[in-house]
């Protein structure tokens, strides 16, 4: 039979707490495999150190019980593929909170420093005949919003010459918790002309001033930072804005990781 440890022990060998034993004990994590029925008292068996230890690794990383929980109830060959895609989401997290504290800093400052945070560019682009859905919505709503449309848009496309170059959203008004815009969802397409049946207009040639940003960089709050630093170079560069700002989405955005350039935020100007 395999050997017996008490709790004491048990939490020594481990390198857990008593108290976080009861507390995984409580949570389904970590059960003892006896428990006297007279005084409570909690033993262990001498192989479940393995789990012990495993659960001190992991909550080390803090990873939530739950996510522990997942990887320890998992069978072998599934455990690495769990802790990486826990990992992924703790990289993506902190990229994300890397951007935020810059354009925290911004704000502090009253924007000092913005202009620099970006390198900022400029470009011409043609003349595109762009299918369209547009939209009036709150902040809350539009990441949702925009994917669907994307998609939508993009499937149409195929009836009409195919996609022809990046889709791109544009915020003909602002977007906030309070302002609902009105958003444009665009997908160019290879035709030289609007069809008809289907919404769809023609997007003018123009000049324009652009940051490249990464997936973590496109999260709200901080994508707003990469706004105004391009405005504040249109201005301090003698140019004007001409049109509505937009953002060109380049790359594949669902599967690119947090440090990937995935999208331009850009001003038409003169």
């Amino acid at each position: 039979m395999a050997r017996l440890l008490g709790i004491g022990e048990f939490a020594r060998r481990s390198r857990l707490s008593v108290k976080a034993l009861r507390l995984y004990e409580r949570q389904g994590l970590l059960r003892p495999a006896v428990v006297d029925a007279g005084n409570g008292y909690r033993r262990y068996r001498e192989d479940q150190l393995v789990t012990a230890r495993l659960v001190a690794l992991l909550r080390r990383l803090d990873m939530p019980l739950s996510v522990v929980a997942r990887i320890v109830a998992a069978p072998s060959d599934e455990r690495v593929e769990l802790l990486g895609e826990y990992w992924a989401g703790v990289e993506h997290r902190m990229a994300v909170q890397r951007g935020l504290a810059a354009h925290l800093r911004v704000v502090l400052s009253g924007g000092k420093g913005l202009v620099e945070m970006y390198d900022v560019k400029q470009r011409e682009v043609p003349e595109q005949v762009v299918l369209t859905e547009q939209r009036h919505l709150l902040q809350p709503a539009l990441v949702e919003w925009i994917a669907g449309s994307m998609d939508r848009l993009m499937k149409a496309a195929q009836a009409h010459g195919g996609v022809s170059d990046a889709p791109f959203i544009v915020y003909h008004g602002e977007v906030n918790e309070d302002s609902d815009g009105p958003v444009e969802a665009c997908v160019p397409i290879g035709v030289a002309e609007p069809p008809g049946g289907v919404a769809a207009r023609v997007e003018p040639a123009h000049r324009e001033a652009y940051v490249r940003l990464t997936k973590a960089q496109v999260a709200f709050p901080q994508i707003l930072s990469a706004y105004d630093a391009v405005a504040m170079w249109i201005k301090d560069n003698g140019h004007a804005v001409h049109d509505a700002p937009r953002e060109v989405y380049f790359a594949d955005f669902a599967a690119a990781g947090p440090d990937d350039e995935v999208c331009d935020i850009a001003f038409p100007m003169r």
